[in-house]
C-alpha cells in the first residue's frame, strides 16, 4: 500500500513538474521579455529582465551591433580608447536618420550597451510621454557627457566612475519639435506636466538602465539624470532614486 502511495505521490509531483514547465514555455513565448533565459529584442516591450539583459551587452559588443542594427538604430563604431584604468573598446555614436528621432546635443559618443538602453527608452517612454502630456515629440536631448576617466565623487580612493568606461551618460534635458526645451535643473520641481514627463522619464529609465539617479538623489544630480549600466557582479540588482 505504501509503495503505490508513493507512487501516486510522484506522479502528482511529475505533473505538476509538467504543468510548471508548459506554462512557463507558453510565457516565454508571448511574454520573452518577462523570462531571464530568453534573448533581447529592442522590438519588445520593456519587462521584468529587460534590464538585465541589456546590462548583459557590456560584455557582448557583437550582440549589441546587431540588435541595434535590427531595430533600425544609425551608429558608427568608435576607436578604442585606453587611458591607464579607463577607456572602452565598445564605444558607438548615433547617426542621423533611422529609427530614431531625438539627436543627442552635443554628439553624443558612449557604450554600445548605453546606446541601445537610450534607444529603447527613447521609444518607449520619452516619446510616448512627451506627445501624451507635452503635445509634442522629443526632437533634441540635451546632455553633459559619457566618457569621463574619473572616479566617483572626489578624492582619488572612490571606485571608478561608470563613465570611465563610457558606461553612463548624464541627460539634462529634452527639446520638442515645437521649439520648447524641458530641463531637468529647472522643472524637475514644477507642478505642471513638464514636471510629470520628467518625473515618468525617469521612472522608464530606472526599467532599463542598471543605476538612474535623478534630482532626487542629491544636490550632484541637480541638473542631470545620472543613466548607466553597472554589471554589479552580475547579480542584475538595479537602483533607482
Amino acid at each position: 500500500m505504501r509503495t503505490l502511495r508513493q507512487a501516486v505521490a510522484a506522479m502528482l509531483v511529475a505533473a505538476v513538474l509538467l504543468v510548471l514547465v508548459l506554462t512557463a514555455i507558453a510565457g516565454a513565448r508571448q511574454h520573452p521579455q518577462d523570462v531571464p533565459w530568453t534573448k533581447l529584442d529592442l522590438g519588445d516591450p520593456v519587462g521584468m529582465f529587460t534590464a538585465r539583459k541589456l546590462t548583459a551587452l557590456t560584455s557582448d559588443l557583437p550582440q549589441c551591433r546587431a540588435l541595434l542594427g535590427r531595430a533600425g538604430v544609425r551608429y558608427a563604431l568608435l576607436p578604442p580608447v585606453q587611458e591607464g584604468r579607463c577607456g572602452y573598446a565598445d564605444g558607438v555614436t548615433f547617426r542621423s536618420g533611422g529609427a530614431r528621432r531625438a539627436v543627442y546635443r552635443p554628439t553624443l559618443g558612449t557604450s554600445c550597451a548605453v546606446a541601445a538602453s537610450l534607444a529603447l527608452w527613447e521609444w518607449q517612454t520619452v516619446q510616448p510621454e512627451a506627445r501624451t502630456l507635452l503635445g509634442s515629440p522629443v526632437v533634441g536631448i540635451d546632455h553633459l557627457g559619457s566618457y569621463n576617466c574619473r572616479r566617483i565623487g572626489s578624492g582619488e580612493g572612490g571606485n571608478w566612475s561608470e563613465h570611465a568606461t563610457a558606461d553612463a551618460v548624464d541627460i539634462a534635458g529634452f527639446v520638442l519639435a515645437d521649439g520648447r526645451r524641458i530641463s531637468v535643473l529647472e522643472d524637475w520641481r514644477g507642478t505642471g506636466p513638464e514636471a510629470t514627463f520628467l518625473h515618468r522619464v525617469r521612472n522608464g529609465a530606472c526599467r532599463l538602465f542598471a543605476t538612474t539617479l535623478s534630482p532626487d538623489y542629491n544636490a550632484a544630480h541637480a541638473n542631470h539624470f545620472h543613466l548607466d549600466q553597472a554589471t554589479r557582479g552580475g547579480m542584475g540588482w538595479t537602483v533607482c532614486r
